[in-house]
C-alpha cells in the first residue's frame, strides 16, 4: 500500500494466499449459494445498474457460508467453532478474504497489531449434577484454576428476589476458607462483593444474575474496576447460579492469564486517478468467542467483500480502500491500531470512512448512523461531511420505498477511531440486543418484544441467523455508496470528481425522513 504506517506493510505470504484460495472452494453442495450472475466476472461494473446486478444476495450469502465453514472447522482448544481474534478461525477468515481480493487484483496488506488474547473462563459444576455453564471473566479478576465446594452467600431465589448478597462483610460470617463463594447480583457493586469474598478466604467467586426482572436472567459479566482481586471472578446466569446453589455443590472455576498475540487487519486498495483522496469502507471480520458470528459480523464482511470483488475492474477517480478489522469484539482494537498508526498526512488523505456492522439481523430494523444528530446527540464532535453520507443512505432507502430510522452515532463500532480523527464517517446497522417495539414490528415486520438479533453474541449466530430482505437491500446500498464515492466525494469533502457513468445528475430522491421509532 502506498500509505505510511507505523508498521511496514508486507506482501501477503504465499501460504496465506493459498489458504485463502483453498477456502474459496468451501461453499460446495446443496448449501452453496450460486455466484454472481453470468458475465459479472468479466465485465467492468462501473455503472449503478451493472454493479448492483452483480452484488447479489446469493453472492453475499456464499461468503457467509464460507465463513460458517471456517468456524465449523476451527478446533482450537479454547475457542472451537468460532472466528474470534487470535484463533485459527480468524486466521482462516483473513486468509479467505485476502486470497479472494488478491486474486481479483487488489493490492492486499496484512496490517499487524498486537492485542491481549483472553482465554475463556471455565465454570463447571461437578456435583450434585455435572454441567458446564456459559461464563466469562470479570474485568479486574485474578487468575487461577480452582476446584472446591460452593458456598452460597446470602442469596435470595424467592421472588421478587431482592438481594444484598455479599454486600456486607457480615454476609461471610462462618464462610469456609478455600470454598468458592456464590453471590447474587444486587444492591452493591460487583467489586464490593468480590473484595468481601476475598477477605473471607474464598478461593474463587461466581457472581450470578439477580433474576428479579427479565433483563436480569441471563449471563452477567461485568467489571470490578477500579478495584482488582487476586482470585478468579466469573459470571453466571440466574438459572445456572440457582443450580450451583444446591446442597453438596462442587465446581471448577478457571481463569487463565491473558497473553499477547499478533493479529491482522486485511486492507485492500485500488489506486484511483486521485491518490490523495481515499474512499474507505470497513467491517469487522472477527466473531465473539461464543459462536461463528455470521451476522455479527459476517454480514458486513461478506457484503463488503462482494462489493470489492465486483468493483475490481472499475477504474475509479478516487483511490478506493477496503478494510476487514480484527478484534473489534475485544474493544475496537484493530481499527484503533490502524488509525493510531497513520501519520496526520495519511489521515488527511482519507476523504471518508463507511462502516458496516450487523446489516442482516433476523428481526431487523434498517438504521443509519445519525450524523446530523436529528434523533441522538453524539458524545463526540461529528466530523463535517458525515451528514452527507447519512443523506446518501437515506436517499437510497427512499428510492427503494424502504422505511428507515436513526441509530446513535456513539462510537460503538469501528468508525470510532475515524470520527475521533476528524474523518467524515457513516454506516448501516440493523440492530443487536435491543428489543423491537410494536411500532417497529408494524413498519418492518418481525416480532415485537424480541431482540433485533436473538442470537447476538451467542452460538446460534450461524448461517441461518439472517434476514434476506435486510441483507439484500443493504448489500446494494454498500455497493451504491462505494461506487458513488469512488467517482466523487464532493458532497462530503468538497473534492470534485466525476459522475458515475450513465447516472443522472440527481440519481437519488430527497430522503423521506426517519420513522422516529428510535431514541
Amino acid at each position: 500500500m502506498p500509505h505510511t504506517h507505523r508498521r511496514l506493510p508486507r506482501l501477503l505470504p504465499l501460504a496465506l494466499v493459498a489458504a485463502g484460495l483453498a477456502w474459496a472452494g468451501t461453499t460446495t453442495g446443496a448449501d452453496a449459494a450460486p455466484a454472481a450472475p453470468p458475465g459479472c466476472a468479466t465485465r467492468t461494473n462501473n455503472t449503478y445498474g451493472k454493479l448492483l446486478e452483480c452484488v447479489s444476495l446469493d453472492g453475499v450469502r456464499a461468503h457467509q457460508r464460507a465463513l460458517q465453514n471456517i468456524a465449523d472447522a476451527n478446533h482450537d482448544e479454547f475457542y472451537p467453532g468460532t472466528r474470534a481474534a487470535g484463533t485459527t478461525g480468524y486466521a482462516n477468515s483473513a486468509a479467505y478474504v485476502a486470497g479472494k481480493l488478491q486474486a481479483a487484483g487488489y493490492t492486499v496488506t496484512l496490517d499487524e497489531f498486537d492485542f491481549e488474547f483472553q482465554f475463556p473462563a471455565l465454570l463447571r459444576q461437578l456435583t450434585p449434577v455435572s454441567a458446564t455453564y456459559a461464563s466469562g471473566t470479570f474485568t479486574g479478576s485474578g487468575n487461577g484454576d480452582v476446584t472446591a465446594a460452593v458456598t452460597p452467600v446470602d442469596i435470595n431465589l424467592i421472588p421478587p428476589r431482592a438481594s444484598t448478597s455479599g454486600c456486607e462483610a457480615g454476609d461471610f460470617a462462618g464462610f469456609p476458607a478455600g470454598n468458592i463463594a456464590l453471590v447474587q447480583r444486587g444492591t452493591c457493586t460487583f467489586a464490593v462483593k468480590a473484595l468481601n469474598a476475598q477477605a473471607a478466604g474464598a478461593s474463587a467467586v461466581v457472581i450470578f444474575n439477580q433474576g428479579n426482572t427479565p433483563d436480569r436472567e441471563g449471563l452477567i459479566i461485568g467489571t470490578l474496576a477500579p478495584d482488582t482481586v487476586n482470585i478468579p471472578v466469573v459470571g453466571a446466569s440466574f438459572a445456572d447460579g440457582s443450580a450451583l446453589s444446591q446442597p453438596g455443590s462442587t465446581a471448577r472455576v478457571r481463569v487463565l492469564p491473558s497473553e499477547q498475540r499478533t493479529n491482522v487487519n486485511v486492507i485492500a486498495e485500488m489506486p484511483g486517478d486521485n491518490t490523495d483522496n481515499v474512499v474507505m469502507a470497513g467491517a469487522h471480520l472477527d466473531s465473539v468467542v461464543q459462536g461463528p458470528g455470521i451476522n455479527d459480523n459476517g454480514s458486513g464482511s461478506a457484503a463488503l467483500l462482494e462489493t470489492a470483488l465486483q468493483m475490481a475492474k472499475v477504474k475509479p477517480v478516487n483511490t478506493v480502500r477496503f478494510a476487514w478489522w480484527g478484534d473489534e469484539e475485544g474493544g475496537l482494537v484493530g481499527s484503533t491500531a490502524y488509525v493510531d498508526g497513520l501519520s496526520q498526512a495519511e489521515r488527511d488523505r482519507i476523504a471518508l470512512y463507511m462502516n458496516y456492522d450487523m446489516i442482516g439481523s433476523p428481526n431487523y430494523i434498517l438504521m443509519t448512523y445519525d450524523a446530523d444528530e436529528s434523533t441522538f446527540t453524539a458524545p463526540v464532535t461529528v466530523p463535517p461531511g458525515s451528514e452527507a453520507i447519512e443523506k446518501l443512505y437515506e436517499g437510497f432507502y427512499t428510492s427503494r420505498n424502504v422505511p428507515y430510522d436513526d441509530t446513535a452515532f456513539n462510537g460503538r463500532s469501528d468508525y470510532q477511531a475515524f470520527i475521533e480523527a476528524g474523518i467524515p464517517s457513516g454506516g448501516l446497522f440493523t440492530g443487536a440486543e435491543g428489543i423491537k417495539t410494536v411500532a417497529q414490528a408494524g413498519i418492518w415486520g418481525g416480532t415485537a418484544g424480541a431482540q433485533y438479533d436473538p442470537c447476538y453474541h451467542l452460538a446460534c449466530d450461524t448461517f441461518a441467523n439472517n434476514a434476506d430482505a435486510a441483507l439484500d437491500v443493504n448489500s446494494d446500498l454498500v455497493a451504491y455508496a462505494m461506487l458513488t464515492y469512488a467517482f466523487s466525494t464532493e458532497s462530503v469533502n468538497g473534492v470534485p470528481g466525476k459522475p458515475v457513468p450513465g447516472s443522472p445528475s440527481s440519481p437519488l430522491p430527497a430522503p423521506a425522513g426517519p420513522q422516529g421509532t428510535t431514541g
